[in-house]
């Protein structure tokens, strides 16, 4: 059973919200085999940036899936090694 994990990041500073990103990845459980992560983008973009950029790196995220809705951004996990 792969499940989806939603996280609102709405309100946070970069830094909260990376690692409150980086703290979720880490500790779900393999059922879950994706992040939904909301972001926002009306507010300013940094959070968006910071989702969808370099700087978020996390051994568990195979891939990020930009969705047609820019508030969002799907990550697409590894299971646990």
């Amino acid at each position: 059973m792969n499940l989806n994990y939603d996280l609102d990041i709405h309100h946070m500073t970069v830094a909260e919200a990376k690692k409150t990103i980086e703290r979720t990845v880490m500790s779900l459980p393999d059922k879950y085999s994706q992040i939904t992560v909301i972001h926002g983008y009306s507010n300013g973009n940094k959070l968006l940036n910071m989702v969808r950029g370099k700087s978020l790196k996390c051994k568990r995220i195979k891939q990020k899936i930009l969705t047609l809705n820019q508030g969002e951004t799907i990550l697409i996990l590894n299971k646990k090694s």
